[in-house]
């Protein structure tokens, strides 16, 4: 098998990642049921706005499906119990369920708490699940003998609306002053509770605040919801961001250089790897931006990948980065809601969304047919309204343009720039093949440059076990060295090459890869040895994450800037924190962008590859 045919597998959308049973959710718009439009009869408004329940069909295979009861205590005093009664309709029953006690009769169901779930504190939330089967939804919902609102509304009173997105005034070294337009209410706005990075920082009843005790030249962002008579908070505003003055401006991650880094879309299943992930790793603050993976290429038009994953899946308040859980009937859940947070945590982050990759490619040919066509679909989606404040720009990730000649790729640079304008990032990933007649001198990347903010590089996967016997080699070398398998396959050849092509240094990101390639059956320690096949890996033979390969096979030595492992028989190469190092040092000698990697998942809990490249860059 030629060594290109599988390259930047790594960038797949894996199907080992996801069960059998996630395959068919990720593929489902979640079934959220509000019951109050379930429920008859309402009991007393004061019941409802003490605790509510929610119902959500988590997923459905078709044969059975998934179901989940959400208790909110909307009080202001801690419930010590509470027991769940509903009636599911003929040919719909529930089975085994976790995280409380499940009893039937006939067609009505009684779940009560555990002996450790049953205190909620006010504000708290507790979910318990089900597997079913059958098509129906519940009915008659009580929730500690009163009725279930099923969402945060008191029967009668709508909740207030969004206050106008803040303004900044009167900024010192240590305070801003905010302002807002008002709310309104069908019976009447309180006051006002003020968000600062997704937590709330004061509660005032006028539509200004000023916000004192601030660190010098640091960034804060701002939002403000109301809260009517009856205590209900309405939709968060848009957020602001601004900088307190002074502090010599601070430093900023990776100094002056892009450190960019790959979410997948498909990492909330298998990997249980979630936007959250990013603020408890300690990553999302040494970060300059991130390439949300992937967009679908279809019919050369600009499609979603996985809606569920993308904007449908609802996080729990744990799950969630600023705390706060999704509800039923918020207009935007999963991932871009979560990086809508995030970036209000953190606001000098940049989020481009990313379209194509290995197995997405397939409609960059029809695209190129057609540029204007794909770039006003890209537009479209990318700006929709519903998520348009999430991204910063695209990325184009088309494997391999050169099939389609040496202008394709410039068309569509060219196209996508003139739609998304310049206040919009326009960028791509790219092949390193820097051999002769290779893929970088097979198309026009100096041409399609003059449209683009950067490339990503893809200087990963020049090796690995889909060659089964070997030899074995580091699959991302950063130099050449002897007996390197293919001449041309370093990071240091196609940087020299795509430079000699007329590509501005500046515009060159260098790649990374948070894992490593290997083979099993080897016994030689070098490189260079044979093997039998690949290495076992957890989601794909020959391939496995450096946040197991640095336990499971510590690495041997280096060569050509980066690391390799003999353990038993099996031979893995990746990079370390010290081989980063050493190839951030090169990327800032060469007047690099800065560089980017592929992908946060593999990474330790504690993020210590982004924070050697984040040390590395500056």
């Amino acid at each position: 098998m030629s060594t290109e045919t599988p390259r930047r597998r790594s960038r797949l959308r894996w199907i080992p990642v996801r069960s059998g049973r996630s395959k068919v959710v990720a593929g489902l718009t979640a079934l959220v049921v509000p019951l109050a439009a379930m429920v008859g009869l309402a009991s007393p408004a004061a019941a409802a706005a003490t605790a509510t329940a929610t119902y959500t069909k988590k997923s459905d295979w078709g044969s059975g499906f998934e179901g989940q009861w959400t208790v909110k205590n909307t009080g202001t005093t801690a419930l010590s119990s509470w027991t769940i009664e509903w009636d599911f309709p003929s040919g719909t029953a529930a089975g085994s369920a976790w995280d409380a006690n499940l009893t039937k009769s006939g067609n009505h169901y009684t779940a009560k708490n555990l002996s450790w779930n049953g205190t909620v504190a006010p504000g708290a939330s507790i979910s318990f699940g089900f597997n079913g089967t059958g098509s129906g939804s519940p009915t008659g919902c009580k929730l500690n003998g009163a009725s279930c609102d099923g969402g945060p509304n008191v029967p009668g009173d709508n909740p207030p609306s969004a206050p106008g997105t803040p303004t900044t005034s009167d900024v010192t070294n240590t305070s801003v002053k905010l302002s807002w337009s008002a709310a309104t209410d069908d019976k009447g706005v309180k006051n006002y509770d003020v968000l600062r990075d997704g937590a709330k920082v004061a509660t005032v009843t006028g539509t200004t605040y000023t916000n004192t005790g601030l660190t010098a030249g640091t960034d804060y962002s701002y939002a403000v919801q109301a809260r009517d008579t009856a205590d209900q908070t309405g939709p968060a505003s848009g957020s602001v961001s601004v900088r307190t003055t002074g502090g010599g401006g601070g430093e900023q991650p990776g100094g002056d250089k892009v450190n960019l880094g790959y979410f997948t879309n498909w990492g909330v299943y298998g990997r249980n790897y979630h936007v959250k992930n990013l603020v408890t790793s300690g990553s999302a603050a040494k970060i300059t931006h991130i390439n949300y993976a992937f967009g679908n290429v279809q019919n050369g038009k600009c499609t979603i990948g996985d809606s569920y994953a993308d904007y449908d899946k609802a996080y729990t308040a744990d799950q969630s980065v600023d705390g706060v859980a999704d509800t039923w009937d918020q207009p935007l859940r999963g991932n871009f809601n979560q990086l809508r947070k995030l970036k209000a945590k953190y606001p000098h982050i940049k989020v481009l969304w990313s379209f194509g990759g290995w197995t997405w490619s397939g409609g960059f040919p029809q695209a190129a047919q057609n540029p204007a066509a794909f770039a006003q679909s890209c537009y479209d989606l990318v700006e929709d309204p519903r998520w348009a404040d999430v991204f910063d720009g695209i990325d184009l990730d088309w494997e391999y343009p050169n099939a389609c000649g040496l202008g394709a790729l410039k068309k569509l640079s060219d196209a996508t720039r003139a739609k998304f304008g310049s206040k919009n990032l326009v960028t791509a990933a790219i092949t390193a093949d820097g051999s002769d007649g290779g893929k970088i001198d097979a198309t026009d990347y100096a041409g399609a440059a003059q449209s683009m903010d950067w490339y990503n590089v893809m200087t990963y996967d020049f090796f690995g076990a889909w060659a089964a016997k070997g030899p074995t080699a580091p699959h991302s070398p950063l130099t050449s060295y002897a007996g390197i398998p293919q001449q041309g396959f370093t990071s240091a050849d196609a940087i020299a090459k795509l430079k000699a092509q007329g590509v501005p240094a500046k515009k060159l990101l260098l790649g990374i890869g948070f894992y490593g390639r290997g083979w099993t059956g080897v016994t030689q320690a070098a490189p260079g040895g044979t093997a039998t096949g690949a290495a076992p890996g957890t989601y794909e033979a020959g391939i496995e994450d450096y946040k197991v390969l640095k336990n499971s096979c510590p690495t041997t030595g280096t060569i050509a800037g980066t690391a390799y492992a003999h353990c038993g028989s099996n031979w893995w190469s990746y990079d370390t924190p010290a081989t980063i190092g050493t190839k951030m040092t090169w990327a800032k000698n060469q007047g690099l962008g800065g560089a980017f990697f592929w992908e946060f998942s593999g990474d330790t809990a504690n993020g210590e590859l982004v924070t050697a490249m984040d040390s590395g860059l500056k």
